[in-house]
């Protein structure tokens, strides 16, 4: 059995969960699990838990009948190997799955339809075809087919078998395809575009001309005595930060109990939706709006840091387990990314005679990657000496494309990256769920304004500057606006817990790469996730609120997020409260992102705010006076080990 109620579920566990479910549920070979993950255990009892505690361990299982194209919820109770309940859920769909992405990648290249229309383009070579399934939003479904689990698939192909596979779209050609049967229902043509003259290609070999540089110096990072940070199972320590990490299939890494000096900053932090609006209103990108959290799932999508240098130095790494379409487990080795890096100066003052003081700032680092199609996002929390909490992530990978009638120059909808060829404009939001815990659960979230004050007797010169602090008191005022004007910010206090200095202890949000959505109310894309209305919302704490665009997003016509969440509008001063960040990226192509993107950085900040007394990183040690290195002295590389478990109980040390 696990050890802490928040253990994500074990190869063990999922395979458990399947079993119990086909023996007492009637599960058969229709169906597909679409996810299984652990029923967290209330909040409020998980707070309340001492080790040694018994505690409920269950799961829950989202599955789909293709043969009736229902949808059904069961929850099993793995301690006494029993269904507890299994539900049709009627009216949704749930996320595709990994397995679904290639079923339909086969079906396309056996299907005598779509061969016919490749070879009208000119496009004969299967092997060199790249099928792309999406999901669709009701709204954008062609009405006979609005009772079907419903893909439409893009195709692109390579110029060769190394080359870059979304180098070439087959433009105005749409197949929409039944993921059940895996049938193609309908090859839409809105005509053929000729192939552009690209340079779509960004392995070195395949790049005509280019020559790969020599000159750059080896840069090596070591720790000789190991790193600062201990691993135990899945709790992480380091300075005065301690944390729990977990992982699930929609989420991926989820920050639970995170504390500095024993004192609570947040229960729990992750991504709770993506969503990747395709701004360009012609045949090819219509359609072209990604839930790839909801969807299909952050953590399906996390790749193994195994496959690349994705980290520098002294690394300790987690793996984890999902599972597969028949409930099966796998492990992605090397999911998560452990490790602590060197960020320049944290504080310095040169005073005169007495020379310079200077502390090297340090960082505490989690990330992971995962591969959305042609994209990938790098994330990574950061944790820093000084109380500060950053949220990083990086976009990189390829831009989808789109080629231009003959004799036509620009779009309006994107950025000419190569010859005939558009990229068009796009948003990345992401929604961070963010449910601080400042001192404890009773918590008051403020909106805090910069305020000028009229040039009058008490400012004769106009220089005063005051600032405003706003309650958002209740869920009715829970959708708020960044406002460039007045530098706002937002503020997460505990009003009953005073600092030395006699007023609230706090964290502050510190808004960045945040955007408006841009977007008519009235638009579909905007009715299915109105989340994407309001750069920050407030929400009073309920176990069961964790997706702002609905549980069920695939195929969604309304929400069922967080308008039907506000409409009780509960009050949220001195109260258990979650913070929904929206931030990402307002992507207005450029040709230097072209043929792959060098990676675009956004993030935010979390801030103690009166959380101290005063700056808690005076304790930092000078560093040693060891700034310049002799010539040709290189020290040795560190690499992390592979194969930590994310259900493992012990450290790994490095060798």
């Amino acid at each position: 059995m696990a050890a802490h109620p928040l253990e994500p579920l074990s190869a063990a566990e999922f395979t458990q969960v399947s079993a119990t479910l086909r023996r007492d549920a009637g599960v058969g070979e229709a169906f597909r699990f679409c996810s299984v993950e652990l029923i967290e255990p209330p909040k409020a009892a998980v707070l309340a838990w001492q080790q040694g505690e018994p505690f409920s361990r269950k799961a829950l299982a989202v599955l789909w009948d293709r043969g009736t194209s229902r949808t059904f919820e069961g929850v099993v109770d793995l301690a006494t190997d029993a269904v507890e309940s299994f539900t049709h859920i009627p009216d949704v769909t749930p996320n595709f799955t990994v397995d679904e992405w290639h079923d339909c990648d086969h079906a396309m290249r056996a299907d005598p339809q779509v061969a016919e229309a490749l070879g009208a383009r000119g496009v004969t070579d299967m092997d060199l075809v790249l099928f792309d399934v999406w999901t669709y939003g009701k709204a954008l479904m062609p009405p006979e087919f609005a009772d079907r689990r419903l893909g439409w698939v893009d195709a692109w192909y390579r110029s060769s078998p190394k080359g870059n596979p979304y180098a070439n779209p087959v433009p105005g050609l749409k197949f929409i395809v039944d993921m059940n049967t895996l049938e193609v229902l309908q090859v839409d043509d809105a005509g053929e575009i000729p192939k552009a003259p690209v340079m779509g290609e960004y392995l070195p070999e395949l790049v005509p001309g280019l020559q790969v540089r020599t000159d750059r110096k080896p840069l090596e990072i070591t720790q000789p005595v190991g790193p600062g940070f201990t691993v135990d199972g899945l709790v992480l320590k380091w300075h005065e930060w301690e944390m729990r990490v977990g992982f699930n299939y929609r989420e991926g890494p989820v920050l639970y109990q995170v504390s500095y000096g024993g004192r609570s900053v947040a229960y729990r932090m992750s991504f709770a939706e993506m969503i990747v609006p395709y701004r360009d209103p012609t045949p090819d990108h219509y359609r072209r709006t990604a839930y790839d959290i909801g969807e299909w799932g952050f953590g399906y999508m996390t790749t193994s840091l195994e496959l690349g240098c994705d980290c520098l130095g002294e690394i300790r790494y987690l793996s984890t387990v999902l599972t597969d379409s028949k409930g099966e487990p796998y492990e992605i080795t090397n999911a998560i990314c452990i490790h602590e890096e060197d960020n320049l100066v944290l504080w310095k003052h040169v005073d005169g005679d007495h020379g310079a003081e200077v502390r090297r700032m340090r960082r505490f680092v989690v990330s992971c990657h995962a591969t959305v199609a042609n994209y990938e996002y790098l994330v990574y929390w950061r944790f820093y000496e000084d109380g500060n909490i950053e949220c990083e992530v990086r976009a990189t990978g390829i831009m989808v494309t789109t080629p231009l009638p003959e004799g036509q120059t620009t779009s309006p909808y994107g950025t000419i990256v190569d010859q005939r060829t558009y990229a068009p404009y796009h948003q990345h939001f992401l929604v961070a769920r963010l449910d601080l815990d400042v001192d404890g659960t009773q918590n008051t979230a403020l909106e805090v304004d910069s305020v000028v004050v009229p040039t009058g007797p008490d400012n004769p010169y106009g220089l005063a500057l005051t600032t405003k602090a706003t309650p958002v008191a209740r869920e009715s005022e829970s959708g708020r606006d960044f406002d460039w004007n007045t530098q706002r910010g937002w503020k997460v206090v505990n009003p009953d817990k005073n600092n030395g200095l006699g007023y609230p202890v706090g964290y502050k949000l510190v808004p960045g790469a945040c955007f408006p959505v841009m977007m008519d109310p009235d638009s579909p894309q905007y009715k299915r996730a109105p989340v994407l209305g309001h750069q920050l919302w407030v929400t009073k704490h309920h176990d069961d609120e964790r997706w702002p665009a609905g549980r069920y997003p695939t195929q969604s016509l309304d929400d069922t997020g967080i308008s039907q969440w506000i409409a009780d509008d509960e009050p949220l001063e001195n109260e258990d409260i979650v913070l929904w960040y929206l931030f990402g990226i307002h992507h207005i192509t450029r040709p230097e992102e072209w043929p792959i993107m060098p990676a675009d950085i956004v993030s935010f900040w979390l801030k103690p705010f009166g959380f101290f007394d005063r700056n808690p990183s005076l304790d930092v040690a000078p560093s040693e006076a060891a700034c310049h290195t002799e010539p040709g002295h290189h020290g040795h590389e560190g690499h992390g080990i592979p194969g930590e478990d994310l259900h493992a109980g012990h450290e790994h040390h490095h060798h």
